[in-house]
């Protein structure tokens, strides 16, 4: 959440940062998707990057790849000229911040889903921000994500063999959810199975082929596997793809953020290490704040911790970190991955 762009919306009326010296800034609704005047945690690694840096190196984490947090998607927004304008400055913005981690960071781009231009603003992120991916929301643009609006930017995906964190933006129904902050806690991990069921029924995963990583281990979704594919055998209306649910399942990727030892160890036995890329939800308060400690702790060979903990993750930005820092950090396994 960078500091000029926070600053921005605070000037145009969308923001408050005058808390932001107690770690919390409240945006506006139409942005964040959050009720009025719901306060965002804003610890300084939010926004200054040698704090982030030093944090980094305090959790044994040489690189990371950095994303804007849900509550800047305008994820629920349908006026294109504003998600398009606030998307533009908030990944101009991110790329200025990964700019200054002399190699540490890398950016992901926030697109506009839901919103022909999706598929043209990635293009912009790669090829002149110098971004290796996107994150996208759930949601967007008043369409679900196997809207055939969203057609471009799969294709677009597919062809820049981008990585692309699916991360929760919205929850079905905001009223059931109200306390307790069950919206993050409960709402977020079934949303995630939810737009993964549509993405796989609606056919966008068996037309292209993406690089789909699921935050939170993926929610909800590797529990009802099984039972989307028996609705896919008994169910007519569910008949709509060639393969079962669980086929197109096996080619998605998965972060470890799950936080707990037992429930990290079935996605790995369950996905396969190949499949699983270290993740944090770092800087927030529902954060693994031991992520490289988590995987250690299952006790895995070495070939498949290497994976984990850089070496799935180096397939798709081996160019971007500086070399000699990474072999600082990951000398046995750069020579087998990098």
């Amino acid at each position: 959440m960078p500091l000029p762009f926070i600053k921005d919306l605070e000037r145009r009326g969308l923001a408050n940062a005058s808390k932001a010296s107690a770690g919390v800034v409240t945006i506006d609704p139409e942005v964040s998707g959050l009720a009025p005047r719901a306060e965002i945690p804003f610890p300084s690694h939010q926004y200054d990057v040698e704090s982030r840096v030093n944090t980094m190196d305090a959790m044994g984490v040489h690189g990371q790849m950095v994303s804007a947090p849900p509550f800047l998607f305008a994820s629920e927004s349908e006026d294109s000229r504003f998600v398009l304008d606030l998307i533009r400055n908030l990944n101009d913005a991110v790329a200025e911040f990964v700019q200054g981690s002399s190699g540490r960071m890398i950016g992901l781009a926030t697109l506009p889903l839901g919103f022909p231009e999706a598929a043209d603003e990635l293009t912009r992120c790669v090829n002149e921000l110098g971004m290796v991916g996107a994150t996208i929301g759930t949601f967007g643009g008043g369409r679900e994500l196997d809207d055939p609006v969203n057609e471009g930017l799969w294709e677009a995906l597919a062809s820049l063999k981008c990585l692309v964190l699916l991360h929760p933006s919205r929850v079905s129904d905001r009223n059931r959810l109200s306390r307790y902050h069950l919206v993050q806690l409960f709402g977020y991990p079934v949303e995630t199975g939810l737009a993964v069921a549509r993405l796989i029924f609606g056919g966008v995963l068996e037309r292209h082929e993406l690089h789909l990583c699921l935050s939170h281990g993926g929610g909800c979704l590797p529990s009802v596997v099984s039972r989307l594919d028996l609705g896919w055998r008994r169910k007519a209306a569910a008949r709509v793809i060639e393969r079962p649910p669980s086929e197109y399942v096996e080619e998605l990727l998965f972060d470890t953020a799950v936080f707990d030892k037992l429930t990290l160890r079935r996605l790995v036995n369950d996905v396969g290490p190949a499949n699983v890329l270290l993740g944090t939800d770092f800087p927030f308060d529902l954060a693994d704040a031991e992520a490289v400690a988590s995987v250690q702790a299952l006790d895995l060979c070495d070939a498949d911790e290497t994976l984990i903990l850089g070496g799935n993750a180096m397939r798709y930005c081996q160019d971007h970190f500086n070399a000699p820092t990474r072999r600082q950090y990951y000398p046995r396994k750069v020579a087998d991955h990098g």
